[in-house]
């Protein structure tokens, strides 16, 4: 009646040695270490750094604990605050010759000093988020203007390309503002092209005018909600791309999320120093598509001779000399879905890029007008601009997909794929606002964490201990238990553990001995009721385990509806509670029994229980099934 068979014990020992294990590393703290990481969009970085990074350490007799190539970064593990300042300056001096323009991001992280067999076994501690490990904070506001101006300009050269292909002439198409003014000779023209327009362009409210020359005027500007769907586009694109940048870094779990209308909160956990953090945020870069001015009169201005071409910029081009580039923008990062290295017909290193209906759209025009002409694809990062390449149009391109080639190595290709993956700003940030939390406030933070989880666990183990005796001890036995499977399936999960987690862990805790006094309160009503010892147990567990399901789905679906419309603090602790209703399920009711089945399901002829005082109504009989305990 009350054995388990061998293979839920086997099971059961399974899950504690898995929970051990991976709860485990959590134990070890975090130690001091620097992590380098690429500078540049267009600086890789590669296992061969870390004997550059072993070098430089050696060099400078500093001793790590050890050297890894990790994600798309090199972290090195040291002793001490000390010894990790004096190395970071010495990989710093060592690895950026340029100060002003360093190829290498050198900045103080921590990382876990969990021995190494953990690791191979894949067994990590969970993240810490910023409030508990420390790190920056940034708020970051979007430039929605910016955004609103951007969109106008792509909304002329639209205008352009419609007007052009129904074969309609106007005088002249120009952004004023936010809007275009689209100039006709005759009203004929400017109604055709009204109807044009309010068919192809139906976010944009038409309004007619006469300009001072005598012209006729078409004047379109956004209808409000197509404002506010570039507004929230441009932020969500923005966030997209932060969290593409950061991770491309290695930072361990950064949190990268909107914040009213116009505003990005982001934290990188770990990253002590606030100027390299910066350099992080300031890293996202732009891409964008422009043709070459190939005229006499750029050439002369390549060199230097004479002033630029109205309507012209010079750029340095990569590996060569400078290249006169036109103003106008043909192409962003936002028109492309996908960019891939490969190789062109003559085995030559190349970028196969797909750009979405309107790129491609764009695209097939511009290639048609400008055959045997350069077109150059620009990198904008941290207010620079440069150009990547510049190869000639020798056909129109159709259909969506671009090659780019010439001049360019494997590696620039494959550099130039993940940099135009990873996207572009849709509007210009700044940061607005920025706190720096040290280690020391957060290994504060975790101590209190730890000691309300501890004294909590203390205080509820001493309660069932002395109330319920040996099963107390059980029930104990089985909230340990379920602790230890909560840490070590977030360890697994690799989540983020914060302050409103721990709250979360310590109300599981809570929670999770209301299952155990269920079945233990149902044990001692069918000793009152006359049941034997063995019929008890068994009709306890049984019948408490309907009420303990229904109480904790409702529970489960309250934490459901945190997760799906929390964000933030409020889904972290969402996680956790989850996590905790689920696996104080499998505790409180499975391996509790097991504690009881090993103690007393061998025993034939058991005869009491040690569950405390049964209480009975008055004048009832005392079930001759209890223990001495139970009289006293």
């Amino acid at each position: 009646m009350n054995r388990y068979p061998l293979w839920k014990y086997l099971l059961l020992a399974f899950a504690l040695a898995v929970g051990l294990v991976y709860t485990l590393p959590n134990f070890f703290g975090e130690a001091p270490a620097v992590q380098v990481s690429s500078g540049k969009a267009t600086l890789k970085i590669d296992a061969s750094l870390v004997g550059r990074v072993e070098q430089v350490l050696q060099g400078a007799n500093i001793k790590p604990d050890f050297v890894q190539f990790e994600g798309n970064s090199v972290k090195a593990r040291l002793a001490d605050t000390d010894t990790q300042i004096k190395a970071k300056d010495a990989i710093s001096k060592a690895l950026n010759g340029d100060p002003n323009d360093p190829s290498y991001i050198v900045a103080l992280n921590l990382v876990s000093r969990s021995p190494q067999w953990l690791a191979k076994l894949h067994a990590l501690p969970m993240y810490l988020g910023l409030d508990l490990r420390g790190g920056v904070h940034f708020l970051m506001q979007v430039d929605m203007k910016a955004a609103l101006t951007k969109k106008a300009e792509s909304l002329t050269g639209d205008i352009r390309s419609t007007l052009r292909d129904k074969n309609i002439r106007h005088a002249g198409i120009a952004r004023e503002g936010n809007s275009v003014e689209v100039r006709f000779r005759d009203a004929d023209t400017r109604t055709s092209a009204l109807t044009v327009l309010n068919d192809t362009q139906p976010d944009v409210v038409w309004a007619e005018g006469a300009a001072s020359n005598g012209d006729l005027l078409l004047t379109g500007a956004l209808k409000p909600e197509a404002m506010r769907k570039v507004q929230e586009a441009a932020l969500k694109q923005n966030i997209t791309t932060l969290h593409n940048r950061v991770n491309e870094l290695g930072v361990a779990e950064p949190v990268i999320q909107q914040q009213g209308l116009d505003r990005v909160v982001v934290q990188l956990p770990g990253v002590q120093d606030t100027a390299k953090a910066k350099d992080i945020i300031g890293r996202t870069a732009t891409l964008e598509v422009r043709l070459v001015d190939d005229s006499a009169e750029a050439a002369t201005a390549a060199t230097g001779a004479s002033p630029v071409p109205f309507g012209t910029e010079r750029y340095v081009e990569r590996g060569g000399g400078p290249l006169i580039v036109k103003r106008q923008v043909i192409l962003t990062g936002e028109n492309l879905t996908d960019a891939q290295p490969g190789f062109d017909d003559h085995q030559q290193p190349a970028v196969h890029l797909t750009l979405d209906a309107k790129g491609a759209r764009i695209f097939r025009d511009v290639t048609r007008e400008n055959v045997n002409k350069r077109m150059a694809i620009l990198l904008f990062e941290k207010g620079k601009g440069e150009v990547v390449t510049a190869p000639v149009i020798r056909s129109e391109i159709g259909g969506g997909r671009v090659q780019i080639s010439g001049r360019m190595t494997t590696q620039e290709a494959n550099d130039t794929a993940l940099l135009l993956r990873a996207g572009s700003l849709a509007a210009p940030m700044e940061i607005i606002e920025e706190r720096t939390i040290g280690p020391s406030l957060g290994a504060d933070n975790i101590a209190k964490g730890f000691a309300s989880v501890t004294y909590g666990f203390a205080a509820i183990a001493v309660f069932m201990c002395l109330y319920y005796l040996l099963f107390g001890m059980f029930s104990t036995l089985a909230l340990a238990f379920n602790l230890l499977m909560l840490i070590a399936v977030l360890s697994m999960m690799q989540a983020t553990l914060s302050l409103p987690g721990i709250a979360a862990i310590a109300l599981a805790l809570g929670m999770a001995i209301d299952s155990n006094v269920l079945i233990n309160e149902r044990v001692r009503e069918e000793l009152r009721g006359g049941a034997s010892p063995q019929a008890a147990i068994n009709a306890g567990y049984e019948r408490a385990w309907a009420t303990i399901l229904d109480s904790n789905i409702t529970t489960l679906i309250a934490g459901l509806a945190l997760l799906a419309f929390g964000s933030g603090p409020i889904r972290g602790f969402a996680v956790v509670h989850c996590l905790g209703i689920l696996t104080s399920m499998f505790s409180a009711v499975m391996f509790s029994r097991g504690l009881v089945n090993l103690w007393y399901g061998r025993q034939k002829k058991l005869k009491s229980v040690s569950i405390g005082q049964v209480w009975r109504p008055e004048g009832a009989a005392l079930p001759a099934t209890t223990d001495a305990a139970d009289q006293a």
